[in-house]
């Protein structure tokens, strides 16, 4: 009985192939990366036609008497009239290990000169994310070699780290800095930018070429002068090669540089098509259509595969406006933002983030144990001192404790600078991190702090080698520890 419903459904199968590939319908109108086709009365949602010239397009809106059409290549010799055929079916992209050290294009097509990808498997780019039951709890810590983040906002494999600030505050350089960190660690990186200028995208390939991280990093491209539905489609095919690996049982590490691009190409897209606008002009399901991308990142459990997706969305605010539509969404989906401020950046307090309004809901569950001796001490000196100055520059006069908050804190804000493209192992960190919070630069001038940290540094991987190493490995930090690198510090 199974075998004849089987040998049922592959001849309807077979006749519906057979009538798809007999359609053929044509261009009623083109738009600015948009269409509008008849005569495909068998078109289905999100299926791939394929137009005059080898030129691809997607099924965006099924309308009466035509269907609406996002083109993924430029339509400079199409016109009304031209033919389109249907696929039969939905749009897929290469996956597999021959992606890592190469530029695609959100279709998986080479954009390096290094030849023709070798496809090992193929998957879709619209995929639903991992049911509830396939999830484990985000507990393993994803080190970004940054001490501001590491030490008060940790972020674990599987989780979704909002990284947002105005424009040119840093994102993008924290998000590079976590990739060049996951040298040596095992986990693979996607890096996807979208809608970037083309100098700004060669720069940081660059980057990741001569720190060798590209090596296990796959990166796709969707430039700004590219058509927005590759703009629109570029994050879902970023998340289906990094969710072949997760499948596969391997930690990932996913980058979307970023979804104000993104949500500007689908308001285009959903205007040119004359979808309802909602809120602000963008369109109503803008919403849907960054949560079904930013779900799909989780770890799995063991009897799953066991991998991991961590995202890092990167969003970009105006005028420090958290309460925009865009940021406050994103901020509902994910599980913790950092959050860049300009005046900080002004200041050269870098990285600018902000550790007033940023913050990680996952906390220390995904953070290393020997953290947890410093992390504390950290976050309520560096409080103290925020809440203080504000004050002090008000009073004539304080006293000796205030002044010795004060004094401390400048020295803690200081050993939190970070130079771009110097990611620090989490035992160094943890190292010169007790150093501050405990007093042991107070008697060192604030510009000279950088200076006695690297000696610091210097003086922890000369001495203790083998326990910076398994505080990386996540060893707690015992007292005899702590109280051994507090003598050799002093």
């Amino acid at each position: 009985m199974l075998a004849a419903l089987d040998k049922l459904q592959a001849c309807l199968d077979s006749y519906r192939f057979a009538a798809v590939a007999q359609e053929v319908g044509t261009v009623h109108s083109l738009g600015h990366g948009v269409a509008r086709v008849g005569g495909l009365p068998s078109a289905a949602s999100e299926e791939l036609l394929k137009f005059q010239g080898d030129r691809y397009g997607l099924v965006f809106n099924l309308d009466p008497g035509e269907i609406g059409v996002v083109l993924l290549d430029d339509a400079h010799d199409l016109a009304s009239g031209s033919e389109v055929r249907l696929s039969g079916r939905v749009l897929d992209v290469p996956v597999g290990k021959s992606l890592l050290g190469r530029i695609v294009d959100p279709l998986g097509r080479p954009l390096d000169n290094l030849g023709p990808i070798v496809e090992e498997h193929r998957l879709e780019v619209e995929r639903a994310a991992p049911p509830i039951h396939e999830r484990a709890p985000v507990r393993v810590p994803l080190q970004t070699g940054i001490k501001s983040v590491d030490a008060l906002f940790p972020i674990g494999r599987g989780q979704r780290m909002l990284i947002m600030g105005d424009r040119q505050t840093g994102k993008s350089a924290i998000a590079m800095d976590t990739i060049l960190n996951q040298r040596d660690t095992g986990v693979l990186c996607v890096y996807c930018f979208i809608g970037q200028r083309s100098a700004a995208v060669a720069s940081a390939i660059e980057d990741l070429r001569r720190q060798g991280a590209l090596e296990y990093t796959v990166v796709v491209v969707a430039r700004g002068e590219d058509p927005p539905g590759l703009q629109y489609l570029a994050p879902y095919s970023a998340t289906s090669m990094a969710e072949y690996f997760m499948q596969q049982g391997r930690d990932v590490l996913i980058v979307y540089d970023d979804l104000t691009r993104h949500a500007r190409a689908y308001r285009e897209l959903s205007l040119l098509l004359r979808r309802p606008p909602g809120r602000e002009a963008y369109p109503g399901d803008i919403f849907y259509a960054h949560s079904r991308l930013l779900e799909r990142s989780t770890h799995l459990r063991n009897e799953f595969g066991g991998g991991s997706l961590t995202a890092l969305p990167v969003v970009e605010t105006e005028a420090q406006n958290l309460a925009a539509y865009l940021p406050t969404n994103l901020v509902s989906i994910t599980d913790g933002q950092l959050i860049l401020s300009p005046t900080l950046f002004q200041k050269g307090l870098l990285p600018a983030i902000d550790t007033g309004t940023s913050v990680s809901r996952v906390g220390g569950d995904a953070q290393l144990p020997a953290y947890r001796a410093v992390s504390g001490d950290l976050r309520l000196a560096y409080a103290q001192f925020q809440e203080l100055e504000a004050f002090s520059r008000l009073a004539s006069r304080l006293d000796d404790a205030t002044s010795k908050i004060l004094e401390r804190g400048r020295r803690i804000r200081e050993i939190l600078k970070q130079d771009e493209r110097e990611p620090i192992p989490a035992g160094e960190q943890i190292g010169v991190l007790l150093a501050a919070t405990q007093g042991l630069l107070d008697a060192i001038p604030v510009d000279q702090v950088g200076q006695r940290e690297k000696a610091l540094r210097d003086l922890l991987r000369r001495s203790s080698p083998e326990l910076l190493a398994s505080l990386q490995a996540g060893r707690p930090l015992s007292a005899e520890d702590r109280q051994h690198w507090l003598e050799v510090m002093a």
